[in-house]
């Protein structure tokens, strides 16, 4: 394990990650793997109730090559690079025919995604919009991953809400398999354009991505991200990595993480409903 800007992460290469999750017994207890990158790290300290989200998951891999980068430039430790889609491209390029579930990414690329690996049996949910403020939604989302039981869970819906649904179903009596934090990952798998090679080798593929969509990612690029690089550099000078506030619990939960009310099942198809963990 590595300290890195006050987060403990795997040291670990994509080859390993991958090694790691293949050899996980197939019906082992539900646990999941997070990816952090800058735009994470930067949230973690504005919402350090969401730390125990992280510290909970099996392996915390830091995806973030320019961060990677500025460390090594700095002279200080990291961890191994292990980025969410080059571990979601070595993984399924390994897997053998079998089921994998996969929440969020839309209809049409999630048919591309089916004929760039036909061999495979994607399940997938298609959650709306503003998941976290629909605990109807967000507990069909959680109790779709549970009754599939996949062994790989692709969990593609963004920072911080794949996190939270993968703690969700973390606590669900009955769930197994892996729960794959990836972000937009499988969107490259499905043919997305992604930054040309060089550009991600010297860390602008942020870059790329703000040219594409200024509105979007200005903000999360531009303001938010940088003072995690501000960190970067009180450790250089100041010889210590500066920690996160003390650990504190959510104060907030969603409520379809605790929430105990009956709910109805969704049309046309209705799920089996899944108590929560009491």
């Amino acid at each position: 394990m590595t300290d890195f800007l006050g987060l403990e992460f795997n040291d670990l290469s994509v080859s390993e990650v991958v090694a790691q999750l293949l050899a996980r017994r197939r019906f082992a207890r539900f646990t999941y793997v997070v990816t952090p990158n800058a735009d994470h790290m930067a949230r973690l300290k504005k919402q350090p109730q969401l730390r125990q989200i992280y510290e909970r998951a099996w392996l915390r891999l830091l995806d973030s090559r320019v961060l990677s980068l500025s460390a090594r430039l700095l002279g200080l430790d990291a961890p191994k690079l292990a980025t969410g889609a080059d571990i979601t491209a070595a993984l399924l390029a390994a897997l053998e025919p079998e089921v994998i579930a996969v929440i969020g990414l839309s209809p049409a690329l999630m048919e591309k995604l089916r004929l760039a690996y036909p061999d495979q049996k994607f399940i997938h949910h298609a959650p709306p919009a503003n998941l976290l403020r629909d605990d109807l939604a967000f507990r069909r989302a959680r109790d779709f991953a549970v009754r599939t039981n996949a062994r790989f869970t692709f969990i593609a819906l963004g920072s911080p809400l794949q996190e939270v649904l993968a703690y969700a179903i973390a606590l669900q009596p009955g769930s197994t398999g892996v729960g794959l934090c990836i972000g937009a990952a499988l969107e490259y798998r499905a043919g997305v354009k992604r930054a040309p090679g060089w550009m991600q080798r010297c860390g602008l593929e942020w870059f790329y991505r703000l040219a594409r969509n200024p509105r979007r990612l200005a903000r999360r690029y531009l303001l938010d991200d940088p003072p995690v690089f501000f960190s970067l550099l009180a450790a250089r000078f100041m010889r210590k990595v500066p920690r996160f506030p003390p650990d504190r619990p959510l104060q907030s939960p969603p409520a379809a993480i605790a929430g105990r009310d009956p709910y109805p099942p969704p049309r046309p198809e209705p799920l089996r409903k899944i108590p929560d963990a009491g």
